[in-house]
């Protein structure tokens, strides 16, 4: 398996040779050359940077490594241990910290791992810094800190429940209103941190929580992806618990998907679409989503007198034209809520208590929430990279092809049709093509993405 290098940071398996995966050496030397890109920054005394992990097996391992790494460069450490993505991105600035670094490979499965880097914001490095964080891991000329200088690292397991504290301060959230409405919920935390996050923020929102692999040992019960086709066991407790929903989040709690009261998925799409409807209806503005994401958040926003636009994928990138459209709420299609009132990062903490806002305020079960939105079906499918495939090429003879259409080129190619659309682009986090398509029903979807996927093969072939 090839080491991924990207805007989602440094992801790779566990074990192998030395730069084809994430290996303990590859730990060092990239957590070596994000110290020296901070130190680089500015000229200054004390340089802190915030780690917490997710849950998952190498977790423990790959965090010494990356924390003693810094200390090793005069950098101090805060020790968040088990945490989500989001409570680190909300410590950083609440830290003072000139950075933080996230060990997650978020929905991948148990053999991979990640270091997400972030800057003194809280927020992910764009292409520039982390394509200066690569040159440096390559250039061998990292000095580190004498015995005298070294960092420290100070443990601080209480920021699960500040990032509690901070989402429940949103003016947004109806914590009565919550609290009045005596929800049950069904938690499927998939073995990750997400099991002890959103317990937490449930049982202070006064809502009665069922957990379902809420214990954080990073032995991931099904695929970590929170699709329909790995959240059979969510299903079937939401209806045996008469249950008013479900969720479930991936194992680093940026993602967030619902299952309505009949065990019915309300749709990973439609988490960002739901959480904009009520901070649309509160305080009218503009959105973003990434490019493939559905249309319905368009239409949303459009309702309210608000302009939607899509951006690259990748979260910096919607970060970046949130900024830029002064957005009220945005995010990506994947169920990650981001919302600028808290921070600019996806949290499924915020989405949850936004959701639960409402569905209290409504009085309106999931899915009769569900049908009143438009109604767009999507299909995910990938295709597996094998070396020597020309993906830019195909890609363009793909552009080529479909000249006529409503064209957008700046991540893959999208192809909007008046009824449906198609985006193909290369992964950031897999080595993979991802194939995303969407139209009014499912069988169009799905059929959509198949002819894709044959003209690809086509292509590939020659």
């Amino acid at each position: 398996m090839t080491l991924i290098k990207s805007i989602s940071g440094i992801r790779g398996t566990i074990g192998g040779q030395v730069g084809d995966n994430l290996t303990p050496i590859d730990a060092v030397k990239f957590a070596s050359a994000y110290g020296v890109w901070l130190k680089q920054q500015r000229n200054k005394e004390n340089y802190r940077v915030v780690v917490g992990r997710d849950a998952r097996i190498s977790g423990e391992m790959i965090q010494n490594l990356v924390m003693n790494t810094l200390v090793g460069l005069g950098i101090h450490v805060i020790d968040l241990g088990l945490s989500t993505t989001p409570t680190v991105e909300i410590a950083v600035p609440m830290e003072h910290a000139d950075g933080g670094i996230i060990l997650t490979a978020s929905h991948n499965p148990k053999q991979w791992n990640a270091l997400k880097l972030l800057n003194d914001k809280g927020e992910f490095l764009d292409a520039v810094e982390g394509a200066k964080i690569l040159e440096i891991a390559e250039s061998d000329t990292m000095e580190f800190s004498d015995v005298d200088s070294l960092g420290k690292i100070t443990k601080n397991d209480a920021y699960i429940d500040l990032h509690i504290d901070e989402v429940l301060k949103l003016p947004l959230v109806n914590a009565k209103a919550i609290e009045a409405a005596n929800f049950k919920v069904v938690v499927d935390g998939v073995n990750s941190t997400g099991g002890i996050a959103i317990p937490l923020l449930l049982e202070r929102l006064g809502v009665h929580t069922v957990k379902l692999f809420c214990e954080p040992t990073g032995h991931f019960p099904h695929n970590p992806e929170p699709l329909k086709e790995h959240l059979g066991d969510l299903s079937k407790k939401v209806v045996e618990e008469n249950a008013d929903f479900g969720i479930v989040v991936d194992p680093d709690v940026d993602r967030l998907a619902f299952m309505d009261e009949n065990g019915n998925m309300f749709g990973e799409e439609y988490t960002l679409v739901a959480c904009a409807d009520y901070v649309l209806s509160k305080t009218p503005g503009n959105t973003v989503s990434n490019m493939s994401s559905t249309r319905a958040l368009r239409d949303i926003t459009e309702k309210y007198g608000g302009t939607y636009e899509a951006s690259a994928v990748g979260e910096v990138n919607v970060v970046k034209l949130m900024k830029k459209n002064n957005v009220v709420i945005g995010g990506e299609g994947n169920g990650g809520i981001i919302y600028p009132d808290s921070h600019y990062g996806r949290d499924a903490l915020v989405g949850v208590a936004l959701f639960l806002s409402l569905l209290a305020e409504r009085k309106i079960s999931v899915s009769a929430l569900r049908k009143t939105y438009p109604n767009y079906f999507m299909s995910k499918k990938k295709i597996q990279l094998t070396p020597g495939l020309d993906v830019d090429g195909i890609l363009k003879t793909i552009e080529s092809r479909y000249q006529n259409e409503q064209l957008t080129t700046i991540d893959g190619v999208k192809i909007d049709f008046a009824e449906s659309w198609a985006h193909l682009r290369k992964s950031n986090t897999e080595p993979i093509i991802r194939i995303y398509t969407e139209a009014k029903s499912q069988e169009e979807a799905d059929g959509l993405a198949d002819k894709f996927i044959e003209e690809i093969g086509e292509i590939a072939k020659g």
